[in-house]
């Protein structure tokens, strides 16, 4: 990752990846506020629309056009095992936040991740409804519609999250008096690039959440100056042959240091 021609490749990559995302959420917007055909999978649990298919269809165009050495994860593809033999993946949410899509709400986002050795190098969230688009290279800064975000600093009196008001009373009283709640954001990645913006501090997320929720903004986070971790404080390794996570928490490091030992004591159901 240290020499040039590494370098190169992962702006090429990202370069691709944006323009990529960018017609899926063209793709995708034309169906918002449509009232798309809805269909149910996972037992009934989780929505995915006739826009899902058709922005996941664009970017799989594209991508394995451009790309077809490389493997292929994405939420509306059934999986293919043969990615676990590729040492480059594209690990794709067509529209990471379809509950907020098909209720009308703008806080939805493609995201789009190149994830080499385990780690993601290149990763876009591109919000149509809301004209944002959030991108980052392994290499360099985080950018929000071209312009450099970090994460926030923290003076130490209120720490602003986005968790489950269930967790919050769970905390010890001295500290929950600190915390401030933010409403909730169906989109996960949505709302990983919200800290990575300094707009929150930090986030906890519930088990059950999947690589291509995380990928992209896992990156966008990291190089904001943030992080997202599993409660043994590691960062997550992708492309592995399970796709779902347990607890994770993400925020900028203050966020982090004042999380973790409270999810570590057991609150984090």
């Amino acid at each position: 990752m240290d020499d040039p021609a590494a370098r190169s490749k992962w702006q090429d990559d990202l370069d691709l990846i944006i323009e990529a995302a960018r017609q899926a959420g063209e793709v995708a917007f034309s169906y918002f506020g449509q009232a798309p055909e809805v269909w149910w999978k996972n037992e009934g649990s989780s929505p995915v629309s006739a826009a899902d298919f058709a922005a996941n269809d664009r970017l799989r165009d594209i991508l394995m056009k451009a790309r077809p050495h490389y493997g292929w994860l994405s939420e509306e593809t059934d999986d293919d095992p043969d990615r676990l033999a590729r040492e480059t993946v594209f690990v794709i949410d067509p529209i990471d936040g379809t509950r907020a899509f098909i209720n009308g709400e703008k806080t939805w986002c493609v995201s789009v991740a190149v994830v080499h050795q385990g780690r993601p190098v290149a990763g876009v969230l591109v919000a149509p409804a809301l004209e944002e688009e959030f991108w980052a290279s392994a290499e360099g800064p985080s950018f929000k519609n071209g312009m450099p975000i970090r994460v926030s600093g923290g003076d130490g009196s209120e720490l602003l999250i986005a968790a489950d008001e269930s967790l919050i009373k769970k905390f010890d009283s001295p500290f929950r008096e600190r915390v401030r709640r933010i409403r909730h954001v169906p989109s996960l990645a949505y709302r990983l690039a919200m800290v990575a913006d300094s707009r929150i501090d930090g986030t906890v997320v519930k088990r059950d959440s999947h690589d291509w929720d995380l990928a992209a903004a896992d990156l966008i986070l990291e190089r904001a100056g943030g992080r997202l971790a599993d409660l043994d404080n590691r960062p997550l390794t992708y492309n592995r042959k399970s796709v779902n996570r347990e607890v994770l928490v993400a925020g900028a490091e203050h966020a982090i240091s004042s999380l973790l030992p409270r999810l570590l004591g057991g609150t984090a159901g």
